[in-house]
C-alpha cells in the first residue's frame, strides 16, 4: 500500500458543493432555479452595528420607573386621517395566494393585538384579513390582481408597490397549484395557471406620472388616506427624492434581504442593495428636501429583533415592517415538521419552495388539508407575544442609551464593527471617531 502522504482534497470556493450543485441541477433542468424568501448570502447587516449605552457621559433611564415611549404616526405630510400606531414594527405586504387566507388572518390577529398594522399584498383584499386588522394597508401593484376602487376606500392607507428588495426591477410569481378557484376569481386569472406580475405599474413611467397617479388615489379616498410608496433597494437617495416629489405621505425602502413569495434565485442573490446600505441615503435624500420626519420612513428586509428595530430608528428610520419574522413567528419552518421537510427534500429553517404549495406548516399554501395545521387564532397570538418582545427589547436599549422614546436613538448611539459596516451606515468604526468617506478625512 502506498504510504506516500497527499494533500487533503481542497473544495474550491468559486466552484463550492453549492454551486456545483446548481449547475447539475440547471445542466439537468434547463429552468432557472425559483423560490422564495430573500438573499442567503453574508451581506453586512445590523449584527456588524452595535450601541454605546450610557455610561459617565450619558444617563440611562430606569426601566420600572422611567416611560420610553414608543409609538408612530405615518403619513402626517397629506392624508387627512394619518395611521396611528403603538410600535414602530409593522406588517409587511404578503398576499392572499402565496399565503393561505388563515395566514392571512392571523396576521391581522396579531397585528391588532399588538397595535400595529398589517398589509394585503397581490391579489386583493381578503374579509379574513380587513375583519381582523384594525389597521390594514392596502398594496396597489403593477399586477392590478384584485384591485378594487371600494376596497381602496375600505383600507387605512395605501402603498404603491414600485419595487421590492428581493427583486428590483422585476414582478412576482404565483405558480398554477396555488391558483384555486378563490385566488383565481380574485385575480380574475384562469384556474391552475401559472401567473407571473408585471415588473412596472401600466399607466406611468416616472415621477411626474405617479404624482398623477397619487392624486388619482388621493381623489378616489377623498384625501383620507396616506399614501406610501414601496422602493426595492437599487438607488436609495434618488428613489427616495422622486417618491417624494411624486407626493408620497410615506416613503417604504425595502433591502435584499427583503423576502417574496416566487421568483428566481439569480435575482434574489445578485440584485439589490443589502438593508444597511439604503438606510442612510434615503435618511439624507429626506434631510436634502426638508422633509425628515415629514415624509416618514419605513425599513424592511431581514428585520429579526428589537436590536435590529433600534438600529434602523438610530439611523433615521421611523418605523419598520417585517415579513419573514413574521411567518416564523405564525408557525413556518417548525422543527416540529422535519420528517415532512425531509420529504420534501430540504430541512426545517431552509425550506423556501413555498411557491409549490406543500408547506408542511399550512401557510403558504392552498391545500385544504395543509391549511387546517393552522389555528389563526394560535398563531396570531404568538405573533402578538412575538412583536411585544421585539418593542421590549427596542425599548431595553434605548432606556440603555437614555432616550425617552426610541425615535430619539440616533447615530451617535452606534459604532461599527466592520469597514463595510461603518461606511454603509456612516457611523464610526468601533474605537475609532473615523468611518469611510467621513468628510474632512
Amino acid at each position: 500500500m502506498d504510504k506516500t502522504p497527499r494533500t487533503e482534497p481542497r473544495q474550491s470556493w468559486t466552484f463550492s458543493r453549492e454551486v456545483t450543485s446548481e449547475i447539475r441541477r440547471a445542466a439537468a433542468t434547463g429552468i432557472y432555479d425559483i423560490r422564495g424568501g430573500g438573499a442567503k448570502r453574508r451581506v453586512p447587516h445590523f449584527d456588524d452595528l452595535l450601541f454605546l449605552g450610557a455610561s459617565m457621559s450619558r444617563y440611562p433611564l430606569e426601566g420600572y420607573r422611567e416611560a420610553c415611549g414608543t409609538s408612530v404616526t405615518l403619513g402626517t405630510r397629506f392624508a387627512k386621517k394619518p395611521v396611528e400606531l403603538k410600535i414602530p414594527v409593522t406588517i409587511a405586504g404578503m398576499s392572499f395566494g402565496a399565503l393561505s387566507g388563515d395566514a392571512k388572518e392571523a396576521l391581522g390577529r396579531g397585528a391588532t393585538a399588538a397595535g400595529t398594522s398589517t398589509t394585503t399584498g397581490d391579489g386583493g383584499m381578503t374579509e379574513e384579513e380587513r375583519g381582523h386588522s384594525a389597521t390594514l394597508v392596502y398594496q396597489y401593484l403593477p399586477s392590478r390582481y384584485g384591485m378594487n376602487p371600494d376596497d381602496l376606500r375600505r383600507a387605512d392607507a395605501i402603498e404603491i408597490v414600485v419595487g421590492q428588495g428581493a427583486k428590483p426591477g422585476g414582478g412576482g410569481m404565483l405558480l398554477g397549484q396555488k391558483i384555486t378557484e378563490r385566488v383565481a376569481g380574485m385575480r380574475d386569472l384562469p384556474v391552475g395557471i401559472d401567473q407571473r406580475s408585471a415588473c412596472r405599474h401600466p399607466d406611468w413611467t416616472g415621477p411626474d406620472d405617479l404624482e398623477i397617479k397619487i392624486l388619482e388615489l388621493r381623489e378616489i379616498t377623498g384625501w383620507e388616506k396616506p399614501i406610501y410608496v414601496k422602493l426595492g433597494g437599487a438607488r436609495p437617495y434618488y428613489d427616495t427624492a422622486l417618491a417624494v416629489k411624486a407626493g408620497a405621505d410615506v416613503v417604504v425602502l425595502d433591502g435584499m434581504q427583503g423576502g417574496t413569495a416566487a421568483t428566481q434565485d439569480v435575482f434574489i442573490e445578485h440584485v439589490g442593495q443589502p438593508t444597511l446600505a439604503c438606510i442612510r441615503p434615503a435618511v439624507q435624500a429626506l434631510q436634502d428636501l426638508g422633509l425628515h420626519r415629514e415624509v416618514q420612513l419605513v425599513v424592511s428586509g431581514g428585520i429579526r429583533s428589537g436590536a435590529d428595530v433600534a438600529k434602523a430608528l438610530a439611523l433615521g428610520a421611523d418605523a419598520v415592517a417585517i415579513g419573514t419574522a413574521a411567518l416564523i413567528a405564525l408557525g413556518d419552518n417548525d422543527p416540529k415538521w422535519e420528517e415532512e421537510y425531509r420529504a420534501l427534500g430540504t430541512t426545517a429553517g431552509a425550506y423556501d419552495d413555498w411557491h409549490e404549495g406543500r408547506d408542511p406548516a399550512g401557510i403558504t399554501t392552498q391545500d385544504p388539508e395543509l391549511m387546517q395545521r393552522l389555528d389563526p387564532v394560535a398563531a396570531g397570538r404568538r405573533l402578538r407575544n412575538y412583536l411585544a418582545v421585539m418593542t421590549l427589547e427596542c425599548q431595553t436599549i434605548a432606556r440603555a442609551c437614555g432616550k425617552s422614546h426610541v425615535h430619539n436613538l440616533e447615530p451617535e448611539d452606534l459604532c461599527a464593527l466592520t469597514m463595510e459596516a461603518a461606511a454603509m451606515a456612516r457611523v464610526p468604526l468601533a474605537g475609532t471617531d473615523w468611518y469611510p468617506g467621513k468628510p474632512g478625512f
